[in-house]
């Protein structure tokens, strides 16, 4: 049956797989910005202090995000090596790549618990809290960071596990812990009246819950590949595979927190708390709309490697064709609704008539090059799931770090504060042409 299931993936119509692997992995990625989502709208209705607390947890969101970054370091650079290996049929190196990642996510959680337990005060200053809000983002992350090993399982090695085509068993880890997250949360917060601690416990119990799952998963006979004791040894070599992979997507969450600390410096700076928080209900709106694109590019990343390990290129260009055909025709569809009625975004996260009014004017000048971004997504999953780590990176870097963050900083200059609402198009059109064109020049170099 395990043989069966890995055989589809270089047998199976392409459109057909495509869906079946993509769709639960999409709903995984909405499902997972739940956590987040659920805890301030709990936090936000505390009595007498939610509109304190609130704000005190979207401060510790950089650090969240660092720490769920990590995980990709071992998952996101691991499982696609895994899928290659699975592609060649050489199950005991993937399973050699699981067993090292395993053992990379544990150390790594062991480090980040600690050092961040030593540094979380300056780092929260410098995310913005202050002498009000401190208390209650150092409740939240306090409790957060001592969940760091929970988080590197759940989202590390679920990867693994959408790694081998059983993408509703990914699903299904993720939809546990949201699960539990939505009834822990009023419990903890309200019935044990623990306020900003009681979202932080459960989300720490709901991310252990996922994590019991993966790990159960994947040392079980319905796993392809297990983690086993003989293959936690780390080998060198096969760290360096996996770290040079897991850098690209790494830096693509990593480098949210820098771009949040540029973009709200600079709006303060040049416009206000008011251009502050349409940065904020933009940056919102802008995640609602990519995560379905992210979960089928990750849904679809697996048949792209596996096919890549087998040497069936042919398929492989098939799957970045149909691959492209979706990403793109969902980005170009959301820009046109964000051209047409920007006021319909703006209104899920505001009633403010002069916030909603800002929004509804800048959202499709930020949103401006977003037609194009499904280009960039498709390519980003392409050079991963075939293990080219130094254009993955290249990639990776490009958007955020070469071209955004720069425009960001120089463009207010000319511009004033809509300087830094052009950076944003500006940047997706750039990156997104060059990771074309790279694309493309890749896949003619492909043998067949």
């Amino acid at each position: 049956m395990q043989e069966l299931k890995g055989s589809r993936m270089g047998t199976e119509k392409i459109p057909k797989l495509m869906m079946e692997l993509a769709i639960p992995s999409i709903i995984a990625q909405v499902i997972n910005i739940l956590y987040n989502i659920v805890d301030r709208m709990y936090i936000g209705h505390i009595p007498d202090v939610g509109a304190v607390a609130l704000p005190g947890q979207v401060i510790s969101a950089p650090l969240v995000l660092i720490i769920s970054a990590f995980s990709s370091f071992a998952g996101g650079g691991g499982a696609p090596l895994a899928a290659i290996a699975l592609g060649k049929n050489d199950k005991n190196e993937a399973e050699k790549i699981l067993g090292n990642a395993f053992s990379m996510l544990t150390l790594m959680a062991v480090v980040l618990t600690i050092v961040f337990t030593l540094i979380k005060e300056p780092l929260l200053y410098l995310f913005g809290a202050s002498d009000v809000t401190f208390n209650y983002a150092n409740d939240y992350t306090s409790i957060y960071i001592m969940g760091t090993i929970f988080v590197q399982y759940a989202l590390g090695l679920n990867l693994f596990i959408t790694s081998q085509g059983k993408t509703k068993n990914a699903m299904f880890s993720v939809l546990i812990g949201a699960i539990a997250n939505i009834i822990l949360d009023p419990i903890f917060i309200f019935g044990f009246d623990m306020g900003v601690q009681g979202a932080a416990i459960a989300t720490v119990i709901s991310q252990t819950l996922s994590a019991i799952y993966v790990l159960r998963f994947l040392t079980s006979e319905h796993s392809i590949i297990r983690i086993r004791k003989k293959n936690m040894g780390l080998e060198i070599g096969l760290i360096k595979r996996i770290v040079s992979l897991g850098i690209s997507p790494f830096i693509m969450q990593a480098t949210e927190s820098a771009i949040v600390i540029v973009f709200n410096t600079g709006l303060l700076k040049y416009g206000g708390d008011l251009y502050v928080g349409s940065m904020t209900i933009m940056q919102s709106i802008m995640q609602l709309l990519t995560v379905p694109v992210q979960g089928f590019t990750q849904g679809v990343q697996p048949i792209i490697s596996y096919n890549y390990g087998a040497g069936n290129y042919k398929r492989v260009r098939e799957t970045v064709r149909h691959s492209m055909k979706v990403t793109v025709g969902l980005t170009v569809s959301y820009f046109l609704l964000v051209l047409f009625v920007p006021g319909l975004f703006a209104r899920i996260f505001t009633t403010n008539s002069d916030l909603l009014a800002l929004v509804t004017r800048v959202l499709p000048i930020y949103m401006g090059g977003m037609w194009l971004f499904g280009v960039q997504m498709s390519a980003q999953m392409f050079f991963v799931g075939v293990g080219e780590a130094k254009k993955s990176l290249f990639i990776a870097l490009l958007r955020k770090v070469i071209i955004l963050i720069p425009l960001a900083l120089i463009l207010p200059n000319y511009f004033d504060v809509m300087g830094i609402y052009y950076s944003e198009p500006i940047a997706d059109i750039l990156s997104a042409t060059t990771s074309g064109i790279l694309l493309y020049m890749t896949l003619r170099k492909l043998p067949g």
